[in-house]
């Protein structure tokens, strides 16, 4: 008997384990029943990540209750594979805390994401799973292929932000102006002996006759506004300023023959006007005075309009009417000369020259002046360091030797530059250099935080903030940046946001498209708006300007769709 317990317990626990392993293995027999949904399909990459979201139903039946299943989205590519993380399922029998699925069936959602490779553009999404009871050995359940390939077309965006250039404020004519006053007795206009020997007289002419000599100076006519002081009759004030006009012409005239001028006498060089009764100058005059009851005059002035009246309400304030025929008077019983005249500086052709022999001798506007003339990039960077050597307070100069580094691709010499114009000035064009150098070595978030505090360095800004949103993933954001200024990018973010034909109209914008980039990102839009003719006509430009461009497009997943295409073999060929 007990010889016949011992066998029938045998054969019990063997009937167990069996029944145990033939439903883990009914459940990979039936494994292609379960039906997968993913999405996107095929995967994308988006700020450096690649997120899945795949929902699973499990038919009726399949679904062990007693199994344990720990199932690993994979994506597999060649030389190696990247997995997502695992998720555990459980049937309904397990006690545990999973995600249970019922004999009769049911479903789960998984998101995920993982990080992006390169190697991911030719790859393939797989479930593989692993069914267990309790603590038997685990059954491998084989692995589905569920989805195609990764679109990458996110990582096509050119991380070439703009650098900012501060320019030169070099004005090749400007205007100079030599004046004086010539003063008269009340009631008169004779020009004394005594007045020609003020000092302002004497620099006037001493200016005037430098401007004569000097062959970059163009004297270009003459001025003279003669006043009467508003004091006493209209019509005497009148005739005061008249004839003040002419002695004052009387002797401008002689003291510019004298002074070789020429042209003084051509007409219309010397022009001439006048004023009865200076009102306006005797308020200035108030204005800046220390005289008592200053502000009862003043506002004598705003209540009258008549000259007149004035006069009379000026002369009732009889203590300060006294002080203002001393102090006031005087000063506007006058004429005024003035010469205006053009300094012309350099040609274009001198500041080269002496921008390449004796950059010395230049002011800081000429020899910032003189980097424009060249678009040679070293010639630029050797006058910039000449400016910087010359001017070293001159934060123009050391910005500008940053950008021009940056052109030329010297990101470590053009970093120490903006940091060192930074520290003579702090203003947005050298956050948002800084902000490109950032970028540029792969700080997103430092860049960006450089970029928003500098809105006032200009358009360059806006690209770049561009630039940030697309790595981020803020397509919407970056299409806003981007504004209407054609560019590879400004169409990539359009794509990428969902525009498809405005990605093709921005792209046939950018005047020179030399870029083969722009003809397969072209092509791009053109396979997600199933436009055929502009996939393989934008294709063939691409590959026709880089070759290389037909290797990449073999593993582009955006293509995938055309890949029974004849037109399209025969371009990959």
């Amino acid at each position: 008997m007990k010889k016949l317990a011992l066998n029938l317990l045998i054969i019990g626990v063997a009937t167990i384990v069996i029944s145990s392993c033939g439903g883990l293995n009914k459940m990979v027999e039936n494994s292609s029943s379960v039906k997968y949904d993913v999405q996107p399909s095929p995967l994308e990459t988006h700020a450096g990540e690649v997120e899945v979201t795949i929902n699973t139903e499990f038919p009726e039946k399949y679904f062990n209750k007693k199994a344990v299943v720990t199932a690993t989205p994979i994506v597999k590519y060649e030389g190696g594979q990247t997995e997502y993380e695992a998720t555990i399922l459980q049937g309904e029998s397990v006690e545990a805390n999973n995600k249970v699925i019922p004999y009769l069936g049911g479903s789960y959602t998984y998101t995920g994401k993982i990080p992006y490779k390169p190697e991911m553009r030719q790859s393939e999404l797989v479930v593989e799973m692993s069914a267990q009871i309790k603590d038997k050995e685990p059954v491998l359940v084989p692995g589905i292929k569920i989805a195609d390939g990764v679109i990458a077309t996110s990582e096509l965006v050119q991380i070439d932000p703009q650098a900012v250039l501060v320019g030169d404020k070099f004005e090749r004519i400007t205007p100079e102006s030599y004046d004086a006053d010539i003063h008269y007795v009340i009631n008169k206009y004779d020009v004394r002996d005594s007045e020609l020997k003020q000092d302002d007289i004497k620099t006037f002419q001493t200016k005037v006759a430098a401007a004569a000599k000097d062959s970059a100076i163009q004297i270009k006519g003459a001025k003279i506004s003669s006043y009467a002081s508003p004091d006493g009759a209209y019509d005497l004030n009148e005739k005061l300023s008249g004839n003040r006009g002419t002695s004052a012409e009387r002797f401008l005239a002689r003291a510019l023959k004298k002074l070789k001028v020429e042209g003084y006498d051509v007409e219309g060089f010397l022009s001439s006007v006048e004023t009865a009764e200076d009102w306006e100058g005797f308020k200035e005059l108030m204005e800046a005075s220390e005289i008592k009851d200053k502000e009862l005059i003043l506002r004598v002035l705003s209540m009258y309009s008549d000259p007149a009246v004035r006069e009379k309400e000026i002369k009732n304030i009889s203590e300060a009417f006294e002080q203002i025929k001393d102090d006031v008077l005087p000063k506007l019983r006058r004429s005024q000369l003035n010469i205006n005249a053009d300094k012309v500086g350099y040609s274009d052709e001198e500041i080269t020259a002496l921008a390449q022999s004796n950059p010395d001798t230049l002011n800081e506007e000429e020899i910032l002046y003189a980097a424009a003339l060249t678009d040679d990039l070293d010639e630029k960077l050797r006058i910039y360091t000449a400016a910087s050597a010359n001017y070293p307070e001159s934060f123009r100069a050391k910005n500008n030797i940053g950008y021009v580094q940056v052109q030329k691709g010297n990101l470590a010499e053009a970093k120490a530059a903006f940091e060192q114009a930074q520290a003579i000035e702090i203003n947005d064009v050298v956050k948002n250099n800084l902000g490109v150098i950032q970028l540029m070595e792969g700080d997103i978030a430092k860049a960006e935080e450089l970029f928003t505090s500098a809105m006032g360095a200009g358009d360059a800004v806006n690209y770049n903030l561009g630039i940030i949103k697309i790595k981020q993933a803020d397509y919407s954001a970056a299409v806003n940046y981007f504004g209407n200024k054609p560019s590879f990018n400004a169409g990539l973010a359009q794509l990428l946001n969902g525009d498809t034909d405005k990605c093709i109209t921005t792209l046939g914008e950018i005047g020179d498209a030399s870029d083969a980039m722009v003809y397969y990102l072209k092509a791009v839009a053109g396979a997600r708006g199933n436009k055929d003719e502009v996939v393989l006509n934008n294709l063939r430009l691409a590959i026709e300007k880089n070759p290389s461009l037909k290797a990449f497009a073999k593993k582009d997943a955006e293509f995938i769709n055309y890949i029974a295409n004849e037109g399209f073999a025969g371009i990959l060929e």
